[in-house]
């Protein structure tokens, strides 16, 4: 093809036999031309295969449905190491190799660095060069990523754990050493936090094509009126991925992290078990298994052609809908897009698209939203409504899961199935946004307040002060604030743990830890007569009075599924108003602004409104400033609510301000001739 784009050897193939077998579609050089002989770019459409290597039983896949079902693979997989195992993996990685959460989040955020940095050139390069191939790239550099990940663990040696840490009353003449301050020192395994950034930063060079070109491949092979629905089920497969990593990720962090527990033969070590504060699980093993899996995918990624069976027929069916403000007749007058010095100019165009730059802010603004969510919806849950950190995080992922993908998947066939223009896909935008808005008022009404916790929110029995966990009754027991391991004792209140509840001694009765002698502890409130109570304090919360979960659950569902009923009319409205020769870089624009915009501040901001709302901080023996442990819960439900709904107005706003700038353009007699022609030289 003339003017094929970037000569890039990296993802060419060598010339063969295929551009006489499978002639080339129309180009910018006339309908009809067909691949020149002998040596040159590879051929517009062709067989599935590995140069002359064309087995037959892989024509089978050579269609959109084949390209969408591998598509659909690495989006599942990139989802199950990005967003899923690192999420679980990373609070057993900072104990292993002695890392704080500030370097940990700069783990997290290593990867969004990454795309950032890449998302611009990958999507203007990648545009005019072989798609498929990018995404075999794309397969290559996530599974070096998940490898990479994973070597920390082969180099570290053995974990030891030490000793026991006690968590009930240790009198004063009990030796301790855990409750006094003892200066960090530099460990050797901290040296690890860069082979995990550099993980990351891998992880984040193979998803930039993924969503770039690989959507854009997508749009380029089926009907205009099927890409929606393509898309919407691409988008949808993607979000199996993180529900697949937690769970995979939580079963793997039931196996001990070296496999075999090893047997000491010193008695002053105990053997660990899941309810051990130094048991770490093999996070090692779900990265490892990634790696393996995502190198097949390399397989059929490299063996489809530059464009599949049929694409020059669908691409001259098509009618344009790019916004009219000149950016279509400039690029294909100069020609842009060429060479790499034309990438001013291009980005200049995209820019100046008002349409397209309200979507993007809007999309920005809902992401902002919805990576909020996803990171602390499970800390809302076990905080409102006093449920249980893993319990929380499982409803969560029930919530979040499904109704992001049932959105993207009935808008996508709404969208398809309607055939609504560019415009309308707009307008149906705002619809879904309103919707999201109205059904995120449920944090007004379904809130809950604090259940009683001595030192915080009542005193020990008339003794000690508010917002002080020590008192006389616990004064000799030498507890530690950096453990926190919640009890309910028999009066209905909460302690901050068994040593603050005064708890000297504990029992296991069918299985289950109770814990007695509890000199902080008041009268048991189970009246009735039952004096002769078998325990003082058991593990865990103590049960919430509050009954709105279901109800909140069941809007806060239905608003997930409107809020993500968006995201697909999102990516084809904006592949639709900009040139067809841009289409990949305008996703490329889109995403570095998501991210700048929406998924890098949304867990900062909703992360600072969280630590907003805390009344009780962990202060550890050295009097440093470590995570929250009581929140406000009314404040919490306020502060959230403010920030969704502000977010959610600004979308609306932008989307109202793209159906306002959007000019569709001049369906001529010329045009429709035109298109006739393209079709009817295709078919001679």
């Amino acid at each position: 093809m003339k003017g094929g784009g970037i000569e890039n050897p990296a993802f060419d193939t060598p010339s063969s036999d295929f551009g006489q077998r499978y002639p080339t579609g129309p180009t910018g050089a006339g309908a009809g031309a067909a691949a020149p002989a002998g040596p040159g770019p590879c051929p517009e459409e062709g067989p599935c295969g590995w140069g002359p290597c064309a087995p037959r039983a892989l024509q089978f896949c050579n269609n959109s449905e084949g390209y969408l079902a591998a598509y659909s693979l690495l989006a599942v997989f990139q989802g199950i190491v990005v967003n899923g195992l690192i999420n679980i993996s990373i609070s057993t990685i900072e104990k292993r190799y002695e890392l704080n959460s500030s370097l940990t989040g700069l783990i997290s955020a290593s990867y969004d660095v990454s795309f950032c940095l890449l998302s611009l050139f990958v999507s203007y390069l990648g545009e005019r060069g072989h798609k498929p191939r990018w995404l075999a790239f794309s397969a290559f550099m996530l599974g070096l990523g998940s490898l990479v990940f994973s070597l920390p663990h082969f180099s570290s040696g053995k974990y030891q754990y030490g000793g026991k840490i006690e968590d009930t009353c240790q009198t004063a003449e009990t030796t301790f050493a855990n409750a006094t301050c003892s200066a960090s020192t530099n460990s050797p395994l901290r040296k690890y936090l860069y082979v995990f950034i550099l993980g990351q930063l891998l992880l984040g060079v193979g998803g930039t094509p993924l969503y770039t070109l690989g959507t854009s491949f997508i749009d380029d092979s089926v009907p205009k009126h099927k890409s929606s629905l393509y898309i919407g089920v691409g988008y949808a497969m993607s979000l199996l991925g993180p529900a697949i990593g937690y769970v995979l990720g939580g079963q793997l962090l039931q196996v001990y992290i070296d496999i075999q527990i090893p047997k000491r033969q010193d008695t002053t070590y105990t053997k660990v078990d899941q309810d051990d504060p130094r048991w770490l699980g093999a996070w090692w093993i779900g990265f490892l298994a990634c790696f393996f899996a995502i190198w097949l995918l390399i397989i059929p990624f490299s063996c489809f052609p530059k464009h599949l069976p049929g694409t020059a027929k669908i691409q001259a069916e098509k009618i344009p809908e790019t916004h009219d403000d000149g950016g279509q007749a400039l690029v294909q007058t100069n020609d842009i897009g060429q060479s790499f010095k034309d990438f001013p100019m291009a980005l200049l165009i995209l820019l100046r698209n008002p349409v397209l730059m309200s979507l993007i802010v809007a999309s920005s603004s809902e992401a902002l939203v919805a990576t909020g969510f996803a990171t602390f919806l499970p800390k809302f849950i076990e905080n409102q409504f006093g449920k249980s950190s893993s319990f929380s995080a499982t409803l969560g992922g029930l919530v979040l899961i499904p109704g992001a993908a049932l959105g993207q998947v009935i808008s996508g066939v709404l969208v398809s199935k309607r055939k609504m223009d560019c415009k309308g896909i707009i307008k149906f935008m705002i619809g879904t946004c309103s919707v999201a808005l109205i059904l995120n008022t449920v944090f007004l009404f379904a809130k809950c307040g604090n259940e009683p916790f001595a030192g915080v929110s009542e005193t020990y029995n008339g003794t000690g002060t508010l917002y002080n966990l020590t008192a006389p009754c616990n004064v000799n027991c030498r507890c530690l604030r950096s453990v926190y391991y919640p009890v309910c004792g028999s009066d209905e209140v909460q302690y901050f743990s068994p040593c603050f509840a005064g708890c000297a001694s504990y029992l296991f009765n069918n299985m289950k830890k109770t814990y007695h002698n509890c000199s902080c502890i008041g009268k048991s409130k189970r009246g009735n007569g039952l004096e002769d109570f078998r325990y003082e304090a058991i593990p865990g919360k103590c049960p919430t009075q509050c009954k709105f979960l279901p109800l909140f659950l069941t809007f806060f569902f239905f608003a997930v599924v409107f809020t993500f009923m968006a995201t697909t009319p999102t990516t084809v409205a904006i592949l639709r108003c900009v040139p067809d020769k841009q289409r990949s870089f305008a996703l490329g624009v889109q995403l570095l602004f998501l991210r700048l915009l929406g998924t890098i501040p949304g867990p900062i901001l909703f992360g600072v409104a969280i630590d907003n709302s805390c009344t009780l901080w962990d202060i550890d023996e050295c009097e440093t400033k470590g995570a929250c442990w009581v929140y406000d819960n009314e404040r919490m439900a306020y502060l959230l609510m403010g920030i969704s709904a502000a977010c959610k107005i600004i979308t609306i706003i932008f989307v109202v301000m793209a159906v306002y700038f959007y000019k569709p353009p001049p369906l001529t007699k010329a045009l429709r001739r035109k298109t006739s022609e393209k079709i009817s030289a295709i078919h001679t």
